[in-house]
This record gives structure tokens, C-alpha cells and sequence, in this order.
């Protein structure tokens, strides 16, 4: 719940009685033009405040400046791409991803005490062991695509859409089209060619505005943007672990690149640390093991670094989805559930509290709620490139019967095998690229 939760509340009441006066036959017109100009007047001065000269310190958004501010890390592990070994893991960080975005999409956003009543009435585990029986609203459309029932266990038929996972396809395309050397501006160009405003959300759909209204790429997350720290910018980012695999250091550059475009502060960072995760998951075989090392590619004190570092810290006292869900809520109380922050951390708990087991690890990671298609999908994906598709259960994978959807322009299906050579494809031009 947001810490400003009451002026949402004032402004919904302000709107019940302006409605209600204006059906009695009142002009209140002019009332409620002056409190909008208000707010407009009061939203662009504080949107033209600057943080402390502290934050930025400790924070930069410049690449050089983030790397400068690093703790000590390995920053490659791989100078030649172990076909194979790599082969396995990326299949696993693909299909994990696809089954744990698939799973969460059901109940994206959804209260735990609902998702709960669902599990209840419909038969199911909570938290969930396989894909949801039934859909609360089967009939809602999620990004003019795919109706909710379609991720249901009994009409699974391919991989249902979702942002989490179109945004990872996109940047596939970009990678294709613009190779490992791709600029802020051509992430801006493939955006404006691929993607619609009516299937982008808050940082994206600023971003994107911005971009149609001729704001350069640099500098389309700082107008009318105050999402910027929020998750999407490490839900986008997968494919840059993949495509550097075994390659932290480069695949946190490739994430600040596409990041740049939407994001800064703590929105960058997670980015960057998401890739830089899944990058040295493939290998180090260990998602543990690889959580930390993300750390080592993003400023060691900025409030992103701070918050992983205290969920790896909790590993000993948080066991279950509940403890996990209770200690976030505690540790962030006012923070927007839609943060990079708190979500990330939600995310990393879940690995630690499934280890290698990946029903467990993708249930939980749901179980605990907030955005959770978000959180499972990363847990899903950070997982597979650790351990491989032996050992993710056929059960999550098998339904899709190697197809997918995305919303993305002229690109709406998608064969998971030739994504996945694709990636692969990619990973090999990365290694050759001087």
C-alpha cells in the first residue's frame, strides 16, 4: 500500500461528490478545474526536484559512473561459449521462465487471500504445484490477446502472452537487428516499430509516449515518468543474460542499454542485477551462488544493492512464502507494490527457499503475491540457467507444445525451439564480437 494511500482515497471522494452534485443538477465545474490545476501545478514541481547530492553520489545513472562505484567481482567467468552445457541451461532459463510467467499471469497483482479462496474452490494447492484449475475472471482479455482462462491448466495449449515475456522477445529482435553493439536510440527505434501504447504500462508507456512525441531515446524516462524505479526494468532483461552468458559484466551493460530507455536509479539497477544473475547462473550452476555475484555489477551502496544484500541476509530466517511476504512487507511498509526493490527481493527469496526444486521455487515465489507474474518469471528464469531443463518437470513445459504468443507488431507467434537457436545464435555473435 502506498504511503500516500490517503490522498488516493481524498481524490476518489473528491471525484463520489463531484459526480453525485453534478447528477442533483450542480455546476461544480469550476471547483473541481481549480483542485486539477492544483495538482497538475504540484505534481511538475515535485517531479522538478532533485534528489540530495548524496543519493546521486552513490547512485549514478551513467554507465562508467555504476561501474566505477562496483565492489569487486569476477566480471567473466567464459571466453569461448560451452555449446552443450549452455544448450541445456538456456532451454531450462527459457521454458522456466515461460512456465513461472504463465503460472503468476493467473493471479498477477492478486491479494494472498484470494489467491487462496481460488486454490480452495477449484481443488488446487496453495501455494500452487502446477498450473491454476480455473481462472477467477476466465474472460478477461490480458493484453487484447489471450483470455485468462487460456493459462489455466485445462486450456494451456501454447505460452499465453504476457509483457514479461514479449519484452524479452523484443529484445531478441533488437540483438538480431542491431547486433551486441546496439545503441539507447535504436532501443528507442525498435520500440516505436514493435510496440503499442495500449499494451505498455506506467515506465514503458511513458517511455514510449515520449518516444512518439519525438523526446530522444536518452531522454524519455525523465518526462512524466515517476515509474522509473519500478520493476519493469528488470522484467525485461532475461535475454541479455542469455546472450551473454557466463559474461556478468556484459550483460549488465546490455541491460543498462535497454534500460536507459524507461528507467534510472534503482529501476536500472535491477535491471542490471537480474542480468548479471542469470549470466553467471550459467556458469556457476548454483542460483545462490549467483545472486551474490550480481551484486558485484551495480554501485555497492545504492538502495538496489542494499535490499538484495538484506534479503540474501535473511536466508536462515525466512522459510516459508508467508515469512517472505511478512518481512518484505516490514522491511518496505509504504514502498509501491510494484517497486523494483521490494519485488526483487521477493524474488531472491524464493530461489533460497526452493533451492533446487523448481515447483517449489516458482509456487512460493507466487504464493507470495505483489507481482508476482514478475517475480516467478525471474525466479524461473534465474533457476533454469542454474540447473537446466532436467530439472524443471516436464508437466510445466509440455502443454505449450512449442509455440508461443506475443503482442509484439508482426511477430505474434513464436516457435520456442527456434527461439531458443536463436539465443543461441546470439550468445555465439557475443563471444566473437571484439
Amino acid at each position: 500500500m502506498s504511503r500516500y494511500h490517503d490522498l488516493e482515497f481524498k481524490f476518489q471522494t473528491l471525484a463520489n461528490w463531484a459526480d453525485l452534485r453534478t447528477d442533483q443538477g450542480l455546476d461544480v465545474s469550476r471547483d473541481v478545474t481549480r483542485v486539477i490545476k492544483l495538482i497538475e501545478q504540484t505534481s511538475k514541481r515535485i517531479e522538478r526536484l532533485s534528489p540530495s547530492s548524496a543519493l546521486l553520489d552513490r547512485e549514478p545513472n551513467r554507465l562508467a559512473a555504476i561501474q566505477a562505484l562496483r565492489p569487486c567481482g569476477p566480471r567473466r567467468y567464459w571466453t569461448k561459449l560451452p555449446i552443450a552445457h549452455f544448450r541445456d541451461r538456456l532451454r531450462g532459463a527459457w521454458l522456466g521462465r515461460c512456465a513461472a510467467c504463465t503460472l503468476g499471469a493467473c493471479v498477477e497483482f492478486y491479494p494472498v487471500s484470494q489467491m487462496q479462496e481460488l486454490a480452495k474452490a477449484t481443488g488446487g494447492d496453495f501455494p500452487p504445484t502446477d498450473y491454476w484449475p480455473q481462472a477467477w475472471q476466465p474472460f478477461r482479455l490480458r493484453y487484447e490477446t489471450d483470455m485468462t482462462r487460456q493459462y489455466t491448466r485445462e486450456r494451456l495449449a501454447y505460452v499465453p502472452v504476457d509483457d514479461d515475456l514479449s519484452y524479452t522477445l523484443l529484445d531478441l529482435l533488437i540483438f538480431e537487428e542491431y547486433g551486441p553493439h546496439f545503441s539507447v536510440e535504436q532501443v528507442g527505434q525498435a520500440w516505436l516499430k514493435y510496440l503499442k501504447l495500449s499494451c505498455a504500462y506506467t515506465a514503458e508507456k511513458a517511455a514510449l509516449k515520449n518516444l512518439k512525441n519525438r523526446v530522444p531515446a536518452s531522454r524519455a524516462a525523465l518526462v512524466d515518468n515517476p515509474w522509473m524505479e519500478w520493476i519493469g526494468g528488470d522484467i525485461r532483461v532475461d535475454a541479455w543474460g542469455y546472450l551473454a552468458s557466463g559474461w556478468p559484466q556484459k550483460a549488465a551493460e546490455f541491460a543498462w542499454r535497454e534500460n536507459y530507455i524507461s528507467h534510472r536509479f534503482s529501476g536500472l539497477y535491477g535491471g542490471m542485477y537480474v542480468a548479471a544473475t542469470i549470466s553467471a547462473a550459467f556458469a556457476l550452476g548454483d542460483a545462490e551462488a549467483a545472486l551474490h555475484i550480481g551484486l558485484t555489477e551495480i554501485p555497492r551502496s545504492c538502495r538496489t544493492a542494499n535490499a538484495v544484500k538484506w534479503a540474501l541476509s535473511q536466508k536462515s530466517k525466512v522459510r516459508t512464502w508467508k515469512a517472505a511476504r511478512e518481512a518484505v512487507d516490514r522491511k518496505f511498509a509504504g514502498m509501491s507494490a510494484v517497486h523494483t526493490d521490494n519485488n526483487l527481493c521477493l524474488t531472491i527469496f524464493g530461489l533460497l527457499i526452493g533451492k533446487t526444486d523448481f515447483t517449489k521455487v516458482i509456487g512460493q515465489t507466487v504464493a507470495m503475491g505483489m507481482d508476482n507474474d514478475c517475480t516467478a518469471a525471474t525466479a524461473g528464469s534465474i533457476f533454469g540457467a542454474a540447473y537446466g531443463i532436467s530439472a524443471i518437470d516436464p508437466k510445466w513445459y509440455r502443454p505449450f507444445h512449442n509455440r508461443q504468443r506475443s503482442y509484439l507488431a508482426g511477430h505474434q507467434w513464436w516457435s520456442i525451439p527456434d527461439t531458443i537457436r536463436r539465443f543461441e545464435s546470439g550468445a555465439k555473435q557475443v563471444f566473437l564480437a571484439k
